[in-house]
């Protein structure tokens, strides 16, 4: 892919068949300007924010490579996000059906009103820190901060367990896109 970088996703689910919700996002993806490099196992979390009482939440982190910038990225999930079912005025921090967060990418550090790179909170959530070091246990962000650090300074009251392998890579390569799957107006 001309011009890619090396990127991360985050991806959580706390409604439905989870582990099938995540499986979606990471093959809706796929033929959209993204290459799906690697994923996290998958990880069993505590909610957390503004809303606790509710479901736990199956996470996973995705390795990626695109050549889309910063925004178009963003627009690609939020779309990826709204095919799949999730409400676009659904609570923030509430259930969901399907949630993509993009968490790095490259060494770009970006902050407007739609999108912070890196995320906001990535140093700063187990849920997200645990499956990011699996995929590269060297990982900073572009200012240096490394991730091993930020995760090893946190307290143990977020609860996350690892729940199952990492997402079938092999069946979205295979598939190019989800069957029947929409089609975006991003760029390649």
């Amino acid at each position: 892919m001309s011009g890619a970088r090396v990127g991360y996703l985050g991806l959580g689910s706390n409604v439905g068949d989870r582990r099938a919700n995540l499986q979606a996002a990471l093959d809706g993806l796929v033929g959209r300007g993204v290459a799906v490099a690697d994923s996290s196992a998958t990880y069993d979390t505590d909610p957390v924010g503004e809303i606790l009482d509710q479901p736990t939440f199956l996470n996973a982190c995705l390795r990626i490579e695109t050549a889309l910038e910063p925004l178009e990225l963003l627009e690609l999930c939020k779309a990826l996000e709204r095919d799949l079912g999730r409400a676009p005025d659904a609570v923030r921090h509430g259930p969901r059906l399907i949630d993509i967060d993009v968490l790095l990418l490259g060494e770009l550090e970006q902050r407007c009103e739609r999108l912070a790179l890196p995320h906001a909170q990535v140093l700063t959530r187990r849920f997200v820190l645990i499956p990011l070091l699996e995929l590269d246990f060297e990982l900073c962000t572009p200012a240096g901060e490394r991730l091993a650090d930020a995760l090893a300074a946190l307290d143990f009251s977020e609860g996350v367990r690892r729940a199952g392998p990492k997402l079938d890579l092999a069946a979205a390569s295979a598939s190019g896109s989800p069957t029947g799957g929409p089609s975006w107006n991003v760029a390649p």
